[in-house]
Parts: structure tokens; C-alpha cells; sequence
């Protein structure tokens, strides 16, 4: 089975995902900037309007990855307000000013959720060596890693991604992202062998043909 993981910023967003037939949600405030912190109203709607797991982003603003003292601060209060809510999961990350993942910072967002299972964003598509990024992010403990392979779309960086699966074996779960659509997923997939995919939703009926794709590929999705 492929995870599909859709990328929302409202309740009626989400809705649309899950009864185009995915399998999570990531909510997300300002996707049109890369998202951001989700306001803690909408994630308390959002877990409650809907039966899918629901992973809230925790990014205090747009532009690079690299965060201030107060800036950190407050993604961790963030992830511990998320986490009162009844969310499944945590998605968030941060990079240092050399442009390595931020190894200690990381291992601290993911002791803050507590046991929920934490995911690498595409920031990890930032960092100067990919391979490197991802043992830093192992080590830190996060469940899954967003990417594009350090490259515009996941189609353009499949055959990085493909390595990353690879390199990640059992350890930790490879998410493909960025520029996911219907006639293009199931190259994705194959040329990568990755378990999760992940896709904006523009609406249902795109969504809905992206779910159906991955279905027809392999047999996967929801029965």
C-alpha cells in the first residue's frame, strides 16, 4: 500500500482530502508560501471534523530554515499546544547557518512531541549534502523525511530520492514531495521505490485523480 499524504490549510480542505480517499492529512497555514504554524483553533477543528490522522506543521514563518533563539522557543511551544489536541503526528524541522541539518535543534523539536511521530520537512532539501542530512536526521530521531531530492519536483529529483530509500533501508520512512500530480505519480513510485507520497490538494477532483493513480499502480491505496 502507498501512503497518500495530502497538504491542506482548512477544514473544508481536509474534508475534500478524505473523501477523495487519503490516508493523512498535513495541515499547514500559507502553502502558497511554503506553509506555515497552522492557528491552534484550526487544528482543533481539523482533528475533530475528520476520522484521518492529522500532522500539523510547525514552521514559524517563510523563507529559510535557520531559526532564532525566539523563534525556536516558539516552535516548541507549538508542538506541545499541537500536541494537546489530539493530532497523530508532527512535521517541522531546522537547518544551521552551514547549511547541515541542525542536529541537536531537531533532536529537541522531536523530545518535545512527546513520542508523536516527527516528520522532516523539505528542508532537508536545503542542506549541502543530502546523505549526511538524512543520518543527522535519523540520529535525531524523526519517523519520516519529506523531499524532493533536493531538486524543484520530486520527478526531477526521483533518482536522489531513489538513494535516500536506499540509504534509509528500515530506518526511517522516505515521504516523495514536491510537484506530486496524477500524471506523474506513478513514475515517482516506481523510479523510487518510496512507501509515501505527498501532494498539495487543489481540490477534490485533483486529489481524487492523484488517489486513483497510485491505486492503479500496484494495486495500491485503501480498499
Amino acid at each position: 500500500m502507498i501512503v497518500v499524504e495530502a497538504a491542506v490549510e482548512t477544514l473544508d480542505s481536509a474534508l475534500a482530502a478524505e473523501r477523495a480517499g487519503a490516508d493523512r492529512i498535513e495541515l499547514c497555514a500559507n502553502l502558497s508560501d511554503g506553509g506555515t504554524t497552522p492557528g491552534a483553533r484550526l487544528i482543533g477543528d481539523v482533528v475533530q471534523g475528520m476520522h484521518l490522522p492529522v500532522f500539523v506543521l510547525i514552521r514559524p514563518r517563510a523563507g529559510d530554515f535557520v531559526y532564532s533563539g525566539d523563534e525556536f522557543k516558539q516552535m516548541i511551544r507549538d508542538i506541545k499546544l499541537a500536541g494537546t489536541v489530539g493530532i497523530a503526528g508532527i512535521v517541522t524541522g531546522a537547518l544551521g547557518s552551514d547549511g547541515r541539518v541542525d542536529a541537536e535543534r531537531t533532536r529537541i523539536l522531536v523530545e518535545a512531541a512527546s513520542g508523536l511521530p516527527v516528520t522532516f520537512h523539505r528542508a532537508i532539501d536545503s542542506a549541502v549534502n543530502l546523505p549526511a542530512a538524512l543520518e543527522a536526521v535519523i540520529e535525531a530521531g524523526a519517523s519520516r523525511v519529506l523531499t524532493s531530492g533536493g531538486a524543484a519536483t520530486a520527478l526531477e529529483g526521483v533518482d536522489i530520492i531513489a538513494t535516500l530509500v536506499g540509504q534509509a533501508r528500515e530506518r526511517i520512512t522516505i515521504i516523495a514531495g514536491g510537484g506530486i500530480r496524477e500524471h506523474n505519480v506513478g513514475d515517482v513510485i516506481e523510479r523510487s521505490g518510496v512507501g509515501e507520497v505527498h501532494g498539495r490538494l487543489v481540490d477534490e477532483a485533483q486529489m481524487r485523480g492523484l488517489i486513483g493513480m497510485v491505486r492503479k499502480h500496484r494495486g495500491a491505496g485503501k480498499d
